[in-house]
Formats: C-alpha cells, structure tokens, sequence
C-alpha cells in the first residue's frame, strides 16, 4: 500500500471519503492525466483540482506543501495525502479493474519509484510542454473538478 501521510484535521472542501487528485494545470503531460482519469474513472471516484487553483491552494497549504513549486502530484483524501509514486499509485487503485496491473510498479522501492517520477516530474515541461495559461475544464467535464462552492 502507498505511504500515506496524515494530517491532524480532515482536509478542507472535500466530503468524507472523497479523493481529489491535484496537478499541474499549466503542465501538458499532467492535463493529459487528468484526461485519462475523466475517461476511465467512469465511477467517478477521483475528483481534480489544479495546484494553481483556490480550491488546490487551500489543499496545498492544508497538507503544508509549498504554494509555488508545483513538482509532484498528490492524492488527498479524509486527513490523508499522497505524494509523488505514491500518489499515482494511490490514483490507480481508484480506477477500474483492466488498470490494475499498474499497481505491481510497488515492487520497486519506493526510493527508486520516486528517483523515476522526478526525472519526470522535473523535466516535463522540457518534455511534454506547458500551457500559457491553466486549462479550464469544458463543460461536460466541470462536475469531476472540485470547486469550493459545490
């Protein structure tokens, strides 16, 4: 199972239970995960926000991460959160069955797992391109984004 770490309180804006993924929302490679997650998360057990967000601020600086370095993924979730591999693998574990195999990258140490998410994370505007500006969902995608008034 991932590490997760834990928070005193439960974490702002979310319902009990619910988990948000919160990414780059200028990072091409990171919207095209959060594409990926809309597509196959058909149970819509994952909701998003972008870390340039208000709704990804406040979560951000509930978990005490930084406001301004975007480097990593993380999952929140209750008084939990995860970050980098973990956070991916704390995602995939939400998706549906054929997705599942993905789950064995455990094997790897973390330690290792992590060395390869930050070559990525690291390089992948370099790699994969950045948007001007954060995307804004479409409208038949708004629901799976996590807004602080709904």
């Amino acid at each position: 199972m991932p590490a997760m770490k834990t928070r005193p309180t439960s974490a702002p804006l979310l319902k009990p239970g619910e988990t948000v993924v919160l990414f780059d929302g200028v990072c091409k490679l990171c919207n095209g995960w959060a594409r990926f997650l809309i597509r196959y998360d058909r149970q819509r057990r994952v909701r998003l926000a972008t870390v340039q967000s208000p709704e990804g601020q406040a979560l951000l600086a509930w978990a005490g991460m930084p406001l301004d370095e975007f480097d990593t993924m993380a999952v929140i979730r209750d008084r939990n959160y995860w970050e980098r591999s973990d956070a991916f693998l704390e995602v995939v574990g939400q998706l549906p069955m054929r997705w599942q195999p993905l789950k064995l990258l455990r094997i790897f140490p973390r330690r290792l797992r992590d060395w390869a998410y930050d070559r990525i994370a690291l390089n992948r505007y370099r790699l994969f391109g950045k948007y001007d500006t954060c995307l804004l969902p479409t409208a038949d995608h708004e629901s799976r984004f996590l807004k602080a008034h709904g």
